[in-house]
């Protein structure tokens, strides 16, 4: 019994989106699962944000509200404010900037997966609908 209910957890936990023989999830619950989405994204983020501010006050030797406005310029693909003296701080910022490009992309995949998942999956099912039964 308890074997059952541990697969059923973990099936929950891995199974994200409804298959292919099943029903398109229902409102309620389609925004549920944008939220959790938006949540996600918005928590990678927020650690990203977090190791710039970090990078830009320890490394390159920023006052904390320069640091805030560096990073958040670079996260959100603006560039950068301030100019940065140290090799170190130079180094920091280029590695920041290519991590910045990859979690925005990260972000807008986990952001667009559900409503490209539902619009894929609505339309799978019309095609379904529209075959003839084998036999």
């Amino acid at each position: 019994m308890e074997a059952t209910r541990d697969r059923a957890s973990v099936e929950a936990w891995t199974v994200m989106y409804e298959r292919r023989g099943q029903p398109l999830l229902d409102r309620r619950s389609f925004v549920r699962r944008l939220t959790r989405h938006m949540l996600l994204a918005g928590g990678v983020l927020l650690v990203a944000l977090g190791i710039g501010i970090l990078g830009y006050r320890l490394l390159a030797g920023l006052s904390w509200v320069d640091a805030v406005v560096n990073a958040a310029m670079i996260l959100g693909g603006m560039g950068p404010v301030d100019p940065i003296l140290s090799t170190t701080g130079k180094l920091f910022a280029a590695a920041y900037a290519l991590f910045s490009g990859v979690v925005f992309l990260v972000a807008a995949g986990v952001l667009v997966a559900p409503l490209l998942h539902r619009v894929l999956h609505h339309f799978h099912l019309e095609i379904d609908d529209a075959q003839p039964p084998d036999g």
